[in-house]
């Protein structure tokens, strides 16, 4: 390399070193200021009454009697003045819990708060220390696990905030509806002839969009009178996530919140990233999504939410967690308001099953929830990309086979591309000493228009494009990009062995090393390895074949043969094994064709074609944008020798 080069990318990496640096301090801070602001949270709602989260405080609201000195009395009798007898009743009952299951999944309920407290998957099973796998996926802890309402009633002239998550429901026997659902009715009784009924209704109908999805229905049954003067009812929830996944790295990268607006066929999320984020957004919600790398808990409100105060923080590497979410939201309230529809999604991110899911006849796209790429990347992954792999895998058991077949076809599609790249770059190696004579008659830097303007005449009569070797590589990228998003995201690949990799949706590790490497990890992937190895070699054929023919090629080989391979060995070390396979199969497979299409292609025989080209152009008429560039070629040539001579 020269030394601009070297200057170049010492520059790149004190760069990156810097803003890595940088950014980390920031995070730091931000941690701690978030720790800050949380702990005095935490110190605040000890010492008060029961918060009601997001809820409209009631306009006429008295102080209430958890911040005035304790009355006489025993502790029930104070809390039965302060919340009414019925509620008193339900803060002080104990709490039970139990489980209602489908062929799909095991929803388990606690009647303390009438929530759902944990979802354990029937189909899936986590990856374990030691890569067993024999527990089934739960998709949050239970320990963690809080949804509740807040709102305000009245009690005498006080006005009381209500947290759900404070009073034990009332449960009834489970029942099976005509429609077939497992109807599960929880009550907190308010007063006398008021309460609070939750329903939740399970479906066992062979169809996973249905019976992943929980009806969640919410009925204010006389509870007009009770309720203070208020606007919105809150609702706030929040679990921490399980890490699931073989690599916390990998699976934290594809875990946030995501959130979609009415209407919109897209979706918003925080990021994907490490530490801790949140977002405040004051405009209508349709649902909220704690999204997992392959699995997600979607609360669904299809009369939408008045806003969504979200926010995540990411758990440490090895604490068997990967994420804690919250989110805070509400929905408006009136005294005609007599109750709310809503649901909730606890399933797998699988594409076949999320764009059939539906809430009242409308489609949610929650299919969004799986990152396939953004614009053509997203397309070719949704429209080419899935049909062709669920085809394949209608006959097809092993997901190896069917990575070989999906390359061995992209392959063949793109073939026509690689056709005429390396005819193209086989006319500029043929070209070449009709270059150099160029150069020699022009060696000054005062004649590089003349140069260049005669190159581009000598080009254009032998019918070569520049750009013709370049040019279907930038198409074949599209395609290449679409699978960096595919293989990690696909969970029909989760748990599928192949060869010496035990589930292609993680890294395969051949070797664990007792110490672990910035930027690389602590283990040896050896699909990853044999993958840059190939790249290593592709890209040393190449630039064989294209650096006599373009001189400027020189000075990457550096970048390009050894840069390059090793920058993918440290950063594809954690990825997903099934897409180093796919590289790894891609690369030879290129490699394989080109050397196949170099046999069938005469160098004779393009001499000739070229010669019958120059011959036919030679007298032929110019067009006119080559009139144009050539125009432009002897102003910019005319400018340059004015200036000399100034």
């Amino acid at each position: 390399m020269d030394k601009k080069s070297i200057i170049g990318i010492v520059v790149i990496a004190l760069l990156f070193a810097g803003f890595t640096y940088y950014s980390s301090r920031e995070q730091k801070r931000y941690q701690q200021e978030l720790a800050e602001w949380q702990a005095y949270q935490d110190s605040v709602a000890a010492a008060s009454a029961p918060a009601v989260p997001a809820a409209d405080a009631p306009e006429n609201r008295e102080p209430t009697a958890a911040s005035e000195p304790a009355a006489a009395g025993t502790i029930r009798e104070q809390r039965a003045s302060l919340i009414g007898e019925a509620l008193a009743e339900a803060a002080a009952a104990q709490a039970e819990e139990f489980t209602v299951e489908n062929d799909v999944m095991t929803v388990r309920f606690s009647t303390r708060g009438g929530q759902i407290k944990g979802v354990a998957l029937k189909k899936y099973t986590k990856h374990g220390p030691r890569r067993e796998r024999y527990e089934q996926v739960e998709l949050f802890d239970p320990a963690s696990a809080r949804f509740s309402l807040g709102f305000y009633v009245k009690n005498g002239a006080n006005n009381v905030p209500v947290n759900t998550a404070d009073y034990t429901f009332a449960a009834e026997p489970v029942r099976t509806t005509a429609e077939g659902a497992q109807s599960v009715v929880m009550r907190l009784p308010v007063s006398e002839g008021a309460w609070l009924e939750y329903e939740y209704l399970i479906y066992n109908s062979a169809a996973p969009q249905r019976d992943y999805l929980v009806d969640f229905n919410v009925r204010l049954a006389g509870m007009a009178p009770e309720m203070a003067n208020q606007s919105s009812i809150g609702i706030q929830w929040s679990n921490a996530s399980f890490q699931n996944e073989r690599g916390f790295k990998n699976e934290n990268m594809y875990t946030t919140v995501a959130y979609r607006f009415p209407g919109e066929s897209s979706i918003e999320e925080l990021g994907m990233s490490d530490g801790s984020k949140s977002k405040n957004v004051t405009t209508a919600v349709n649902w909220v999504a704690f999204k997992q790398q392959f699995f997600s808990s979607v609360f669904i409100a299809p009369e939408n939410v008045s806003y969504a105060d979200m926010s995540f923080s990411t758990a440490q590497p090895g604490s068997g967690y990967v994420k804690d979410f919250a989110a805070q939201m509400a929905v408006p309230y009136n005294a005609q308001t007599e109750g709310y529809d809503f649901a909730f999604y606890f399933g797998p991110n699988k594409y076949s099953v999320l764009r059939k899911v539906e809430v009242d006849g409308e489609r949610l796209s929650l299919e969004r929830l799986i990152p396939l790429g953004w614009g053509i990347f997203g397309w070719i992954n949704r429209w080419c990309v899935i049909p062709v792999f669920d085809f394949l895998r209608n006959y097809i058991g092993s997901f190896g086979v069917i990575i070989l077949i999906l390359a061995v076809l992209i392959r063949l599609i793109i073939s026509p591309l690689t056709y005429k790249s390396y005819v193209s770059m086989a006319k500029m190696r043929l070209i070449k000493p009709q270059v150099d004579e160029l150069n020699k008659k022009y060696p000054k830097q005062e004649d590089a228009m003349k140069r260049q303007q005669a190159t581009m005449e000598l080009y254009k009569k032998a019918g070569i494009n520049p750009m013709g070797g370049c040019i279907p590589m930038l198409i074949q990228m599209p395609i290449l990009i679409a699978m960096f998003r595919f293989f990690p995201a696909s969970i029909e690949l989760r748990g599928q062995s192949f060869l010496w990799a035990d589930d292609l949706s993680a890294y395969d590790s051949v070797l664990e090393l007792p110490f672990s490497i910035p930027f690389y990890g602590d283990h040896v992937s050896l699909f990853a390895l044999l993958m840059c190895l190939s790249t290593f070699a592709y890209s040393y054929y190449n630039y064989q074949q294209t650096a006599s023919s373009q001189p400027q090629m020189a000075g990457m080989k550096f970048m390009m043969v050894y840069m390059m391979p090793l920058m993918l060995l440290f950063w594809f070390n954690d990825y997903a094994s099934g897409l180093c396979y796919y590289y790894l199969l891609s690369n030879l497979l290129t490699i394989g064709q080109t050397l196949v299409i170099r046999r069938m292609v005469d160098d004779g025989k393009i001499q000739a074609i070229m010669a019958a080209n120059a011959a036919k152009k030679s007298n032929g008429k110019k067009s006119k944008f080559q009139q144009r560039y050539e125009e432009l070629l002897r102003q910019q040539e005319a400018a340059q020798q004015h200036a000399r001579r100034k």
